[in-house]
């Protein structure tokens, strides 16, 4: 399979450049390169899709950008080059998210570690680490757990590791499905479901959901996530931006939960509901 390298101009900020890549994976690219004038991305044959990208730069949050180029490239070892630049993640100075190839370091309380390939959810996006940070700071033990658009599993697994029981992870990619399973096993964790589908195939009630994905998916399917809450039940909503927060807010208090508190980290929020 033929790897392409798109080359734009460099994002004019942290908050447009993190717009950019989010909505760039949404629509099949996998990996990014910041260089110092300019942002690369790259994809495969089977997700390449040049009208999505053109479709992309007419949003009005990127009228400063171009394409300068695309080109195919030459073979290449990825995973040595994405290893070169991937470093652990430590959030609240408890959890650590690191990849196989780091060292183990017992000094954490909890010492992660997370295969990503073409999956989301390495903690290195504000999204996933400050949901981290809300669970960080929640009781699970016992509790019946949700992960919904669960990416890496990276967010069921560290339920796992605070005590959580019964878990079910959702994701409706492929690789991200696949993924779970190779993390879940990385973790020495179990009493993980791993499903590969989307919001109409949560089944069962639960004690906590996690949902990082993006904000019209919530608002889209917030609904089913409710229903699938235990009364009493939190939910950790994240995937947005602080000017979102307002609309998932209104939509969330509708079915019926109650805002918490949220966190903000480069304009990416994550927030807390009760039901």
């Amino acid at each position: 399979m033929k790897t392409f390298e798109y080359t734009f101009t460099a994002p004019s900020s942290d908050i447009q450049h993190d717009m950019l890549t989010t909505m760039l994976a949404e629509i099949g690219f996998d990996s990014f390169m910041d260089e110092d004038y300019a942002l690369k991305a790259y994809c495969s044959t089977d997700s390449r899709d040049d009208m999505a990208v053109e479709n992309l730069l007419l949003d009005p949050a990127f009228t400063d950008l171009r394409l300068l180029k695309v080109e195919e490239m030459p073979d290449k070892d990825w995973n040595e080059l994405w290893e070169a630049s991937y470093q652990p993640v430590v959030v609240n100075e408890r959890c650590r998210v690191r990849a196989p190839f780091h060292e183990p370091d017992p000094s954490f309380e909890f010492d992660l570690v997370i295969e990503p390939k073409m999956s989301f959810g390495t903690a290195n996006h504000e999204t996933t680490a400050q949901i981290i940070q809300l669970m960080l700071e929640t009781v699970f033990q016992g509790k019946e757990v949700l992960d919904m658009g669960s990416g890496t599993a990276v967010l069921a697994i560290l339920a796992k590791k605070l005590g959580a029981g019964h878990t079910v992870a959702i994701d409706n990619d492929e690789w991200a499905y696949r993924n779970a399973f190779t993390n879940v096993d990385l973790n020495g964790v179990s009493d993980i479901d791993i499903i590969l589908g989307d919001a109409l195939s949560i089944q069962g009630q639960y004690d906590v959901v996690l949902a990082n994905i993006n904000r019209n998916i919530l608002l889209r399917d917030m609904h089913y996530y409710v229903e699938a809450m235990k009364p009493g039940a939190r939910i950790f909503f994240s995937g947005f931006y602080t000017e979102d927060l307002e609309s998932i807010k209104v939509e969330a208090e509708r079915l019926g939960l109650h805002y918490k508190r949220h966190l903000t980290r480069n304009n990416w929020v994550a927030a807390e509901f009760v039901k």
